[in-house]
């Protein structure tokens, strides 16, 4: 039985999870923010990130951990949680109906980085995993929104997590790169945040790839092509959650490396400035993360990390002619298959 590409298999539950399946994610994600925070406070060289414990009275807590005024990142943050309750909230019912009326867990690592120079990208990464009575599933993805970028930086980017998504499955990255396209695209400016990256959701092993609302995109229409694929363990899907997790750091290090020393002045940062509204306007009207998180009653400081320390808005800005701001719009946010180079 084929899923509708507009809704989650609904029908047939998944094979029940492991039984230490919540130790198993928990920890993974846990090292993920160890490994990722180890990582960046290295590469800074002159901030370190601050720890806050949270608790939630409805169940579960987590850590936040935040970086501000390094030498690289202006402000970073790498937030764990895990909570869990009696009820999902509406954002999550609406996709899987099936679990209402069951307790649910809920665990999650989520990373977004504003470097200080313009020519280093901000970037985005959240993985996640939910329990609810019969059903659970993987979540999940990874995002790039470059000011001045180079082809080479998103090319790398791409490929290394389309490698990843291969060692598991073939169709994977041909799926998910058009649904992170589909997601983290600002419906009212008409314009891409950025140059994507991979972006899955609702991944029990069953039924159809594509679980979006987009029944006629690019990921839907991959999707239905493929139909119904052999049923894939938790276990496999586990793999594939922690592998495109690893990938991180191969796929950003590099980058930062590249440019980081780049010169720019204030004509660039201005323009940074004024291109992180649009991550500020997406954040605030669509991110389903954010939604959840205000949705459960998470810690509203954790929630909101995302959101860079300094933003511009200007009005009806349009870039001058043949300048590297134009080429941002005309080239880099149209999707397009970045992986072949």
């Amino acid at each position: 039985m084929t899923a509708s590409p507009s809704t989650p298999s609904a029908v047939i539950n998944a094979p029940p999870p492991p039984s230490d399946s919540k130790e198993q994610v928990g920890g993974f994600l846990r090292g993920l923010q160890d490994s990722i925070c180890d990582k960046l406070q290295v590469l800074d060289g002159k901030s370190t990130f601050q720890e806050d414990s949270w608790d939630r009275p409805e169940g579960g807590g987590g850590r936040s951990r935040v970086l501000r005024e390094g030498a690289l990142l202006e402000q970073g943050g790498v937030n764990y949680s895990e909570v869990w309750g009696d009820h999902l909230p509406p954002s999550i019912l609406k996709q899987r109906p099936e679990a209402a009326g069951h307790r649910f867990y809920a665990t999650g690592t989520s990373m977004v980085l504003h470097p200080r120079s313009p020519y280093v990208p901000t970037v985005h990464l959240n993985y996640r995993y939910f329990e609810a009575g019969p059903v659970w599933w993987f979540g999940g993805g990874i995002d790039l929104t470059p000011y001045y970028p180079f082809k080479e930086d998103v090319v790398h980017f791409h490929q290394t997590m389309k490698a990843a998504c291969d060692r598991h499955h073939p169709e994977y990255y041909s799926t998910f790169k058009p649904w992170c396209d589909e997601y983290f695209y600002l419906k009212h400016r008409q314009e891409m945040r950025g140059v994507g990256g991979l972006f899955f959701d609702y991944q029990d092993g069953i039924g159809a790839l594509y679980r979006g609302p987009h029944a006629e995109g690019i990921a839907a229409h991959h999707s239905d092509q493929l139909g119904t694929l052999p049923q894939r363990s938790w276990d496999e899907i586990f793999a594939f959650a922690q592998d495109c997790g690893n990938a991180f750091l191969p796929a950003y290090v590099p980058i930062i490396e590249r440019r980081r020393d780049t010169e720019y002045g204030d004509r660039e940062r201005n323009f940074q400035l004024y291109r992180r509204g649009r991550y500020v306007e997406f954040n605030l009207v669509y991110d389903r993360g954010t939604i959840f998180g205000l949705q459960t009653n998470g810690r509203t400081e954790s929630i909101l990390m995302s959101l860079p320390p300094l933003v511009r808005w200007e009005y009806a800005y349009s870039p001058e002619p043949n300048t590297p701001e134009a080429e941002l719009y005309e080239t880099f946010l149209k999707p397009q298959d970045w992986a072949t180079g």
